[in-house]
């Protein structure tokens, strides 16, 4: 059997026991504070990032993985005899995708692939899941390149926000749709669609909220015999709901907390759920 190297970035938003689980490698982006900057997940977490976000008046930027330290991580795994997947958030939505291909360019190999999942955190992170499950069960790098283009179109998603002002403000939404998020009561669900965040829906108050978000698994039919991942950061209305209903129908699951690049997005008091349709 190929040894086989899965490597991700930090915006997958996986948790610590997926990761060791797994053996992921998970290259961190920036994450900015002014002049200070932290490798997301690692120099710092979600609970000091949320607590600077609510401190400072500075609002955070990101930085994507650049070519260098790609080309460093694959060399030191090809030296060791790997072959290398390489899974990372939406092409759309960041140049750390670019970055990897210049550096699997630079090595001039053919062991490695690199793979825009069209998504970004919970739905990156399914995709990451899938191509472990695989490599388990003695697919090469070819073969599960083929099957995650296949079930990259099945990855859906739906999350409930408070707010749009960091969407906004990091450019990943238009400031028309933003507008819609300033009244009272309002709860934003978004989805990727195209490789890009799109608003999907507006309610007011958390049970329509959640009504909606169950509605989307019931139309894009979650299957249940997959995996799908619960996120959330600082959220703690939609969450309980979630998780009880995702229980109550049998669905396998894991938790996972917004990561810092992502948060800094997000912002506070998000959630919502990642899976796969049929």
């Amino acid at each position: 059997m190929e040894k086989i190297k899965i490597i991700t970035d930090s915006t997958c938003d996986l948790n610590e026991d997926i990761v060791s689980g797994l053996n992921l490698e998970v290259i961190p982006l920036i994450v900015n504070f002014g002049e200070e900057s932290y490798l997301d997940g690692v120099t710092i977490d979600v609970h000091e990032f949320l607590r600077k976000l609510k401190e400072q008046d500075i609002f955070p930027t990101t930085a994507q993985i650049n070519p260098k330290r790609f080309y460093d991580i694959y060399k030191k795994y090809l030296d060791d005899g790997y072959k290398i997947v390489s899974i990372h958030l939406s092409s759309k939505m960041s140049g750390t995708y670019n970055s990897a291909c210049i550096a699997k360019d630079m090595l001039e190999t053919d062991d490695i692939v690199v793979i825009d999942s069209m998504n970004v955190t919970s739905g990156l992170g399914l995709l990451v899941m899938k191509a472990a499950e695989m490599k388990e069960k003695g697919y090469n790098i070819y073969e599960i390149e083929k099957e995650l283009k296949i079930v990259i179109p099945r990855i859906k998603c739906a999350y409930a926000f408070s707010s749009l002002d960091n969407l906004v403000k990091g450019g990943r939404l238009s400031k028309t749709a933003g507008v819609i998020g300033s009244f009272l009561g309002i709860k934003l669900i978004l989805s990727v669609v195209d490789g890009e965040m799109a608003l999907i829906n507006k309610v007011r108050g958390t049970k329509k909220a959640i009504r909606t978000i169950l509605e989307h698994l019931e139309e894009n039919e979650l299957d249940t015999k997959e995996s799908c991942i619960l996120l959330h950061i600082d959220n703690y209305d939609v969450l309980p709901v979630l998780k009880e209903e995702l229980k109550n129908r049998g669905s396998l699951y894991s938790e996972c907390e917004v990561g810092c690049v992502v948060g800094t997005h997000s912002g506070p008091d998000a959630c919502g759920i990642a899976y796969i349709g049929k």
